[in-house]
């Protein structure tokens, strides 16, 4: 799937990276680069759903990246 959205960090303590679209939908980010870990940037990713991962964070679901741009 192709996601379009920016960038936040989310919850406590070291808290997680995720992805955070237009209309306000929330996906946590699996596993980000380096290049990702930056609050407030626009990006295009593909990548899939992971149903068979539980998170504490649970912002939402769990999005692994397989690729991405910066917009």
């Amino acid at each position: 799937m192709k996601v379009i959205g920016t960038i936040e960090k989310k919850g406590f303590g070291f808290g997680v990276w995720a992805l955070v679209t237009d209309d306000g939908t929330t996906y946590q980010l699996k596993d980000p680069v380096a290049e990702l870990q930056k609050e407030g940037i626009k990006v295009e990713i593909q990548g899939k759903i992971r149903e068979d991962i539980m998170t504490t964070a649970m912002i939402g679901p769990v999005l692994e990246v397989e690729s991405y741009k910066l917009l």
